[in-house]
């Protein structure tokens, strides 16, 4: 008998059902599993489901593969994230263009309450080499995870300055997890499964193509607090991730470079763009977010006034501390709630969003927001 999990991964091998269409299929039809018991006129209900895409989804040509797929996962020892399992990354579920479905092998946490980027040129230089690993070095007395993309030059140095820092480090790849690329860095992503883990959103056997990167790009984006651009070409991979990253109000910094140096060229760029905040050390980013502020320095949010109503049960833990935040005044500027809830700005306005979708906050003109009493 097919799985939950087996039906999730062959909504994603459907032709023409994306991400957004998998969420609509799970909003009408209640889970995948119910997708694929759905008989064709109801399928044909659904916004978007069209009559080629509602036979695609009842051949069961997809679960056949899908059933392979999951052999090939388990093989592996890895797990199957689907977008409503609570241990899929939180940051990216707010996202318009989230992965619906991601494969993940290692020991790390998805959803660790710090999160920083380091990516760069495939070709660094010992002066960019030097700054990743002195920024891993600053950031992991914090506990942050570094994320990467295990590629050559500022990603491999990245994973590998974590892992002698002892600190966590997940690397997101282009290709299946069964499929390390570079293959010279075998080594170091197998030392990472201990220390953090491999993502990815494709399927095992798929080659690293170069269609999938940018794509890649995004979901290193959407995993952090902050990213960093140590060295990059006026061209590439990094800066389409700065791009992504700016998308998702993530902060964005670039480590400024010589002007006749080819690889400070792009950071160099977002600077004069104001796509970056300039990078001169360590403090900029732990100040950015927070990171330097103790417990004692921020609203005591153990408890709630007696005459505010309880918090609601089926929210996280860090959406209601914004709750218990709110409901301490009439309205709050999410420059403040940042500051007192230690929660970076990108996070914070995923989690606003989200509480907002709820029907648990409203927004205000100014970038204020509210608490609204259900």
């Amino acid at each position: 008998m097919s799985t939950e999990k087996q039906h999730q991964i062959a909504l994603t091998l459907v032709p023409g059902v994306g991400s957004i269409l998998i969420r609509q299929l799970i909003s009408y039809c209640g889970s995948a599993s119910d997708v694929f018991r759905s008989p064709l006129a109801r399928l044909l209900k659904i916004p978007g489901i069209g009559d080629v895409t509602a036979r695609a989804i009842l051949k069961t040509s997809v679960q056949q593969e899908a059933e392979q797929i999951l052999k090939r996962v388990d093989k592996l020892g890895a797990d199957v994230l689907f977008y409503t399992d609570k241990i899929y990354p939180s940051r990216l579920k707010s996202l318009y263009d989230a992965p619906a479905l991601l494969y993940f092998q290692g020991s790390g946490n998805l959803n660790a309450s710090r999160t920083i980027a380091l990516v760069g040129t495939r070709q660094a230089t010992e002066y960019g080499r030097r700054i990743t690993n002195d920024i891993v070095e600053a950031v992991a007395p914090y506990g942050a995870t570094v994320i990467s993309g295990l590629a050559y030059g500022i990603d491999i140095a990245a994973h590998r300055a974590s892992l002698a820092h002892n600190t966590p480090t997940i690397g997101v790849m282009a290709s299946g997890l069964d499929i390390i690329y570079p293959n010279v860095h075998q080594k170091t992503a197998q030392e990472m499964l201990a220390h953090g883990g491999l993502l990815t959103e494709s399927h095992p056997g798929t080659k690293p193509d170069a269609h999938l990167f940018p794509a890649r790009n995004r979901i290193i984006a959407g995993l952090s607090d902050a990213i960093v651009i140590v060295e990059a070409a006026a061209k590439g991979g990094a800066l389409i991730t700065a791009e992504y990253a700016n998308n998702y109000h993530r902060d964005v910094f670039a480590v400024p470079g010589q002007l006749n140096q080819t690889f400070s060229a792009g950071c160099n760029k977002l600077i004069r763009e104001n796509k970056a905040q300039i990078y001169t050390s360590p403090k900029d980013i732990i100040e950015a977010l927070n990171w330097d502020i103790t417990p004692s320095q921020h609203a005591d949010l153990s408890a709630t006034p007696a005459s505010l109503p309880s918090l609601p049960l089926n929210i996280t833990e860090e959406e209601s501390q914004i709750l218990a935040l709110l409901r301490q005044s009439t309205d709050s500027h999410i420059d403040d709630l940042s500051w007192k809830s230690q929660i970076p700005m990108g996070k914070l306005a995923s989690l606003l969003l989200n509480l907002e979708f709820q029907g648990f906050v409203r927004s205000l003109p100014g970038k204020k927001y509210a608490a609204v009493y259900v």
